[in-house]
């Protein structure tokens, strides 16, 4: 799901910055970029190029080999009405022409991630449900709400479109699959103990083990390079408030995804810790490819909830450093498998728009 090109104007409305210390590692040098994409003080690329150029276009993800990638987006000039699966070529761009769909281009999709194979792909839809798009709420009583619609399934699809299998069957909502390195496991989000909760499967679907138990919202989960660890994004209520409210919620099928934070473990769920406490929205979790420290999107330091930004951090918590220098909206940061590109959604070149678009950078230590 990440569902999460809301959050655009999510957290700007709703979100309030908590007092949190951090330090934050300062660049020591910061050179002149010509590249009119790259912020100057982005030292980490190399080079910039825009994929994408309308709509919102996020939730890229490489195939095992590099040389595809598959995206979600909501372009309405590409005859859809809200988010499908997309398959492009790593070194295409997408102004003028349209990407072919590899989703039904029914019922609303997410999250979709390649096979080890580089032939399939695994995506959630609710298109079993409905043809139509499901009503997408962004507000309940003045607050910013994800929908959990409970209508999503996790299918397995070849890259010409076509659906060969399905994965879940469970009653409720299953989402947001990513695929181990090691082309072994899959993780997902469902419902089906009556919270949001993570679960890891076999490749087939099979071995269906739930790995988080504690109430609150788990998800956008990713495997360590090594297959060893995953990390995830989550909202845990603590005051009898806050769980009355996040259970009400839920019960109408909604989240409130303002504050979270992030956790890492073991892939069986052992090991659990909070990796950080930053305050305001921290997520969209993913590993460089040592695998000692990660990626993520964040508005901690905003005071009105807006811009969000990449910032990297070690697997032990220290050690954070602002990557990108946004006025707006970093996200979705994937690494390619060989560690050499990072693919994100910025609304950086949108010309003060709120269009969201892919872009892949040349990734430099």
């Amino acid at each position: 799901m990440k569902y999460i090109y809301a959050l655009l104007f999510v957290l700007i409305l709703f979100s309030c910055k908590k007092n949190t210390a951090v330090n934050i590692e300062e660049n020591d040098t910061v050179e002149t970029v010509k590249n009119p994409l790259i912020y100057p003080e982005e030292i980490h690329f190399k080079s910039l190029r825009q994929v994408t150029f309308g709509g919102d276009n996020a939730e890229a993800y490489w195939s095992f080999d590099d040389k595809q990638i598959v995206f979600q987006s909501n372009n309405k000039k590409w005859n859809v009405s809200c988010d499908q699966m997309f398959l492009m070529n790593a070194n295409e761009t997408f102004d003028s022409i349209i990407p072919p769909i590899i989703s039904t281009g029914k019922g609303r999709t997410t999250c979709a991630y390649f096979l080890p194979d580089n032939k399939h792909i695994i995506y959630a839809s609710t298109h079993l449900s409905a043809d139509e798009c499901p009503e997408a709420p962004l507000r309940k009583e003045g607050k910013y709400v994800w929908p959990i619609y409970d209508s999503y399934d996790i299918f397995v699809a070849d890259l010409q479109g076509n659906i060969v299998n399905q994965l879940t069957n469970e009653k409720g909502y299953d989402a947001e699959p990513t695929v181990s390195p090691k082309g072994d496991k899959i993780v997902f989000t469902s419902t089906r103990s009556g919270d949001l909760e993570l679960y890891t499967m076999n490749i087939d679907g099979s071995d269906v083990k739930q790995i988080t138990f504690e109430l609150g919202y788990d998800g956008g989960a990713f495997f360590s390079p090594d297959g060893t660890k995953i990390i995830f994004r989550s909202s845990r209520p603590k005051t009898e408030e806050e769980i009355k409210e996040y259970k009400d919620l839920l019960a109408e099928g909604l989240v409130q995804p303002t504050y979270m934070e992030l956790y890492i473990c073991n892939t069986d769920g052992s090991d659990l810790r909070q990796l950080t406490h930053l305050g305001n929205a921290n997520w969209s979790p993913f590993f460089l490819p040592s695998g000692e420290k990660i990626l993520f999107s964040s508005n901690f330091e905003a005071e009105r909830g807006f811009p969000f930004n990449l910032y990297m951090i070690d697997i032990d918590g220290k050690n954070l450093k602002r990557i990108t220098h946004s006025e707006t909206f970093d996200a979705f940061p994937v690494f390619s498998n060989d560690g050499k590109k990072l693919i994100f959604s910025s609304n950086r070149n949108n010309g003060g728009g709120r269009d969201t678009n892919l872009f892949i950078a040349e990734w430099q230590d």
